[in-house]
């Protein structure tokens, strides 16, 4: 068994004894694995030799890379939410170079951002999360900060970009992302009652365009 070791990002992992470029895959592997089979049975109704066929490997294998089935879940859903986030941030850098057509350029974000959030793996990671408040509070606190958080401080930068450039009235870069976040997360969840029906893009075009046109009329230069 391997020991937990902050990665670049700061961030704690646990690596199998060994290390090498071939480890590192097959514990990739056995973590999209476990949340595919978390996703699919709960966490309650999962069990390792299911995420060990699901994964290709023997279930002592499983057990050698995490341990055990807590932190098995617990390693999926941070790698789930890490993969979610960078998703959105990776979005979110359009916004380094808007262009000249700023409310275009938001409404493709904010667009984008919605396909992100109404995926498959964006769907299952709240699911997860929110099934599991009251058995592991302190991971929904980290799934929080790994996604939301994070995605919102992102947000606020690039803002902040726009605004220094003269093209944005925002005084408080974070609030008018908080701002933001909420006029595209809410209807959203409204609209597929939480995540249980599915929206077209046509849909998702009229949310994000409905929350940048309301963010422009109170930020708007």
């Amino acid at each position: 068994m391997g020991r937990a070791t902050p990665d670049s990002a700061g961030r704690t992992t646990t690596g199998a004894a060994g290390g090498g470029s071939g480890q590192i895959d097959k514990r990739r592997a056995i973590l999209t694995a476990a949340f595919t089979v978390f996703a699919r049975r709960g966490y309650a109704g999962a069990c390792v030799k299911e995420v060990a066929q699901e994964a290709g490997v023997a279930k002592p294998t499983v057990y050698n890379h995490l341990r055990d089935k807590e932190n098995l879940f617990r390693q999926a859903m941070q790698t789930a939410a890490d993969a979610v986030a960078d998703e959105c941030v990776a979005v979110l850098d359009r916004l380094r170079a808007p262009g000249d057509d700023l409310p275009a350029a938001l409404e493709d974000v904010a667009h984008r951002l919605l396909q992100v959030c109404r995926g498959e793996r964006a769907v299952a990671l709240r699911w997860l999360t929110h099934g599991q408040v009251a058995e592991f509070p302190d991971l929904v606190v980290d799934v929080h900060g790994r996604t939301a958080v994070r995605i919102a401080d992102a947000l606020a930068d690039r803002l902040a970009r726009v605004a220094l450039a003269g093209r944005l009235r925002v005084a408080d870069p974070a609030r008018a992302a908080e701002q933001l976040l909420a006029m595209l997360t809410g209807p959203l969840e409204l609209r597929t009652r939480l995540g249980t029906r599915r929206i077209s893009v046509a849909e998702s075009r009229e949310i994000a365009a409905a929350a940048v046109d309301t963010f422009l009329s109170a930020y708007g230069p």
